[in-house]
C-alpha cells in the first residue's frame, strides 16, 4: 500500500546520509571483487595492527568471568568517573568531581546528549568546516546553523576573528582538537583569543539570557605527535570551566571504539541533565567495559608503556606518507600535505581539477579526484566535502589506522603513477 503524506517525523525524513559511509560502500564493492584496495578512509583501527591494551583485555575478559553483566548506573560506575576525573587532572590539570564526569557508549551519545541539553529549535550553532557530523546533531536538534569555512593557513582551526561576527545570540559553539578530519590543533594563542571572546560575550549578556557554550570535542587529545601540545580552555581560561562541556573517551588514544567507553566533564547542572537524557535512551556503556577501563586507567605505568609504543607507530606512518607526498609534490605533481600534528589523520591536497584521466575522464570536482584515486590508485582516501565542504575543495583525509607501514612504499609508487598518466 502506497504510503501518503509525510510518513515519517520531519526530522528523520531530513536526515541525511553519510557521505564517508557512500564511498566505504564503493570500496568495499571493489575489495568483494577481489580487487586491492588501500583504504584510508576508516577512522578506526585494524585490530591486527593495533589491537587495544593486552591489560585492558584481560580487564575485560576477568569482568565478564566475574557476572559483571548488570545495568551500571545511569551517568556511570562512580570507580570509573572518579578515575576519568583522576585521569584528567593528573594529565591535563584541570579537576572536575566525579559527579561532574558522565560515562556513555562512545562519543557520539555524549555530543548528542550535550546538544539536547543546552540547544533549541531555532537555537545558533557554529562550527567549522570541514569537522566532523556538527551538521547532523544541529538538524536533530532543529537548531540555526553558523558554519565557518576555515582556511589551508590556518591548518583548517577556526580563529578568533572568524567566531567573532557570529556569536551575538548564538548559544553553542562545536570546536574539536585534535580536528576530525585534519589532525590538526589549536595553538595557545588562537584558543586563549577565542576563550576570552567567550566570556566576553557572556559577561554581556543578561541574566534572562542562554549563555554561549563551548561543546570541546578533545577524543584525540592524547595522540600528539613531535612537538605538538595539546591545549584545553579550561586550564587555559579557569572561567571558561561555566561554559565548557568537555567530549572524551578512550576509542582512540587505546584503539578500542568497539568498547563503546566514552564521557563527558562540565558543570554539573549540566552533565546532570546530560545523565537524565541518557538514561532515557539507554545509552550506557557496558558494565564490563567500564570496570575494565576503571582498573586499566589507574595504572599509569602501563598506560604510558601502551601510548608510547601506540604513538610512535602512527607517527611513523604519518611521517612516512607525509614525506611521500612531499617527494610527490618535490617531482612537480600537484599535491601537497599539512604535516603530522596529531590523531590519525594526514591532511593532504589532491590538486586534480582540470586534468584528464587515461580513460578520458576529465576531473571536475572532488568527486570525481576521489574516483580516480581509488580506481587508478587504488587508494581510498575521504574528500573533505564528505565533512561540510563542497566538492570543489580539493582537500582530503587520509586515515593511518589501518595502515601497513611496509605498504607504504607500493602506495607512493601506485599514487605516482596514477598521477603521471594524468594529462592537461
Amino acid at each position: 500500500m502506497e504510503q501518503k503524506g509525510l510518513a515519517v517525523s520531519k526530522m528523520a525524513e531530513g536526515l541525511i546520509g553519510s557521505e564517508i559511509i557512500k564511498i566505504a560502500g564503493e570500496v568495499k564493492n571493489k575489495m568483494a571483487n577481489g580487487e586491492k584496495i588501500y583504504n584510508f578512509t576508516i577512522g578506526d583501527f585494524d585490530p591486527k595492527i593495533f589491537p587495544i591494551p593486552a591489560e585492558l583485555t584481560q580487564e575485560i575478559k576477568d569482568a565478564y568471568t566475574l557476572g559483571e553483566t548488570n545495568y551500571p548506573e545511569a551517568n556511570g560506575i562512580l570507580g570509573l568517573r572518579k578515575q576519568v576525573s583522576k585521569f584528567i587532572s593528573d594529565r591535563e590539570k584541570i579537576n572536575y568531581d566525579a559527579d561532574e564526569v558522565v560515562i556513555a557508549c562512545g562519543a557520539r551519545p555524549i555530543i548528542y546528549a550535550i546538544f539536547r541539553t543546552l540547544v533549541d529549535s531555532n537555537d545558533t550553532v557554529i562550527f567549522p568546516i570541514p569537522s566532523w557530523n556538527n551538521n547532523h546533531y544541529c538538524h536533530m536538534t532543529d537548531a540555526n546553523v553558523v558554519e565557518i569555512t576555515t582556511q589551508a593557513e590556518n591548518n583548517f582551526m577556526p580563529t578568533a576573528d572568524e567566531l567573532r561576527p557570529h556569536l551575538k545570540g548564538a548559544t553553542l559553539i562545536a570546536l574539536c582538537s585534535p580536528l576530525n578530519p585534519t589532525g590538526t590543533v589549536f595553538k595557545k594563542e588562537v584558543l586563549e583569543e577565542i576563550c576570552d571572546m567567550i566570556l566576553a560575550e557572556n559577561a554581556s549578556r543578561s541574566a534572562n539570557e542562554k549563555p554561549l557554550y563551548l561543546m570541546y570535542d578533545q577524543i584525540y587529545w592524547v595522540l600528539t605527535h613531535g612537538q605538538t601540545q595539546h591545549y584545553n580552555p579550561v586550564s587555559l581560561r579557569p572561567a571558561m570551566r561555566n561554559y565548557t562541556v568537555f567530549v572524551d573517551g578512550i576509542s582512540k588514544c587505546f584503539a578500542a571504539t568497539g568498547l563503546r567507553v566514552g564521557w563527558s566533564i562540565g558543570p554539573k547542572f549540566i552533565t546532570d541533565r546530560m545523565r537524565a537524557i541518557l538514561s532515557h535512551v539507554g545509552a550506557w556503556a557496558p558494565r564490563a567495559e567500564q570496570i575494565a577501563t576503571e582498573k586499566y586507567l589507574s595504572d599509569s605505568q602501563k598506560v604510558d608503556t601502551f601510548l608510547n609504543v601506540f604513538k610512535t607507530e602512527l607517527s611513523l606512518r604519518l611521517e612516512a606518507l607525509y614525506n611521500g607526498i612531499n617527494a610527490l609534490q618535490q617531482k612537480g605533481y600537484k599535491v601537497a600535505a599539512i604535516a603530522p600534528q596529531a590523531a590519525i589523520y594526514l591532511t593532504v591536497q589532491f590538486n586534480l581539477t582540470g586534468y584528464t584521466t587515461k580513460d578520458g575522464m576529465l576531473l571536475t570536482n572532488a568527486r570525481d579526484v576521489t574516483k580516480f584515486l581509488l580506481n587508478d590508485a587504488k587508494l581510498a582516501v575521504v574528500p573533505f566535502y564528505a565533512f561540510g565542504s563542497d566538492d570543489s575543495n580539493q582537500w582530503y583525509r587520509i586515515s593511518v589506522g589501518t595502515c601497513k607501514k611496509e605498504e607504504i612504499p607500493q602506495v607512493l609508487q601506485l599514487l605516482e603513477a596514477a598521477l603521471e598518466s594524468l594529462s592537461k
